[in-house]
């Protein structure tokens, strides 16, 4: 019996799931689209049918990084338990891909470097985060209309969330010995709260 032909689809997460495996072993620099084309265990000009360029699978890569951590904010924005409480399952959501990447995690911060040269990838990342801190806020507003959290700034607050898990995140790469992203994260949230609350 011959090989399933995939889907356009299929074949688009089979070349980005090999991007990332390669990305993340050589970083964006140095990786080549003939090994790329490889991982994938495809010819490269079958990879260059679904991209034309490097460029093209790393912003193909970022949009689906942070797709789905935007879809996951949503939900959590939606649902009815207390502010405080969705505010800690999002220290521990985090925590959870952080874990899950770990291997990978070095790619977020290549992002972060090609944005600084390239325009498209910063505006990329500047929507993301204008999003990912309205989520948060929003969630905030939730708890001071239903009484949870006392007025406050909530943009400021939304920031500062922002901020503290970025720089986390950044911090356990570096030092993930010193650093456990889960506990320091919820230590860190439960600091935010009680000054929400008071």
């Amino acid at each position: 019996m011959s090989p399933r032909t995939l889907l356009p689809e299929e074949r688009i997460t089979q070349i980005l799931d090999a991007a990332l495996r390669v990305f993340a072993r050589e970083g964006f620099a140095k990786a080549r689209m003939e090994t790329i084309a490889e991982e994938a265990g495809l010819s490269k000009g079958t990879l260059y049918l679904y991209f034309d360029s490097k460029d093209a699978l790393i912003t193909a890569l970022l949009e689906r990084f942070f797709a789905t951590e935007l879809q996951d904010f949503q939900l959590l924005l939606a649902t009815d338990a207390p502010a405080a409480d969705r505010l800690l399952f999002l220290a521990q959501h985090l925590a959870a891909e952080v874990e899950a990447m770990s291997t990978q995690m070095s790619i977020s911060f290549e992002f972060y470097a090609v944005a600084a040269r390239q325009e498209s990838v910063r505006e990329f990342l500047r929507a993301y985060f204008h999003q990912y801190t309205d989520l948060i806020e929003a969630l905030i507003q939730q708890g001071i209309d239903r009484g949870e959290f006392r007025q406050t700034p909530t943009r400021e607050a939304a920031l500062t969330l922002v901020a503290l898990f970025e720089g986390l995140n950044l911090l356990h790469v570096v030092d993930p010995e010193a650093i456990h992203f889960q506990l320091q994260a919820e230590a860190a949230v439960r600091l935010i709260i009680n000054g929400l609350v008071e």
